[in-house]
């Protein structure tokens, strides 16, 4: 009788630590789970050459983000140099710039991934990351959800409008909000671009 209480006791002792352990770790997720991820880039997507899709709010949690439509055979394309520089000086401090490849301006972006990729780090050593190409639509009734939420007056009243053409930039804060945009035209090293991006890097949360 004794031994079957003490056993019975070192079966509590060993099985209440566990359930203590368990409904920690359940509030523990259930608070991540809590957290409101920032509308604007809660969408998912994959990376240039990749088949998993990332949440692009989780992706890039906390950093200033500048993302950019480019393409391989436009005008436009030398301004990958610029970027690349932005990338170089700021990535550290907490810039993340996003490429997304389309091929809807112009037929400006034919190539497979790795022809991309390729083409990208042997022109001008893109360190930065590009999103994938395949059937992305950033106009149109075929729009990506990302870019529907980005032109629309419901969503993104202030810097609401269809894209124009290759190398429109949204910038977004740390939190996610988008705080500007720019046009194609718009230079990356162009005063009004960088001092954006410093402003939203130095901001305080």
């Amino acid at each position: 009788m004794i031994i079957r209480s003490l056993a019975a006791l070192l079966a509590l002792s060993l099985f209440i630590p566990a359930v203590v352990a368990a409904a920690e770790s359940g509030d523990k997720k259930a608070e991540a789970g809590e957290k409101k991820l920032p509308e604007a880039l809660d969408f998912e997507m994959s990376k240039l050459g990749k088949k998993e899709k990332i949440n692009l709010a989780k992706e890039y949690d906390g950093r200033v983000v500048l993302l950019v439509n480019v393409a391989s055979r436009c005008g436009l394309t030398p301004q990958y140099e610029a970027l690349q520089a932005l990338h170089e000086k700021y990535a550290d401090k907490g810039l993340a710039i996003v490429g997304v490849p389309c091929n809807q301006f112009g037929g400006q972006e034919p190539g497979t991934a790795l022809e991309i990729a390729t083409f990208c780090k042997t022109n001008y050593n893109v360190g930065f990351d590009l999103l994938e190409k395949s059937n992305v639509k950033i106009k149109g009734k075929d729009q990506v959800p990302l870019y529907k939420y980005l032109t629309s007056e419901k969503t993104n009243p202030k810097f609401a409008g269809e894209i124009g053409w290759n190398f429109t930039k949204f910038l977004f804060n740390r939190d996610g909000e988008v705080v500007a945009r720019f046009d194609s035209r718009v230079k990356p090293e162009s005063p009004e671009v960088v001092e954006a991006i410093e402003k939203a890097l130095n901001a305080k949360g």
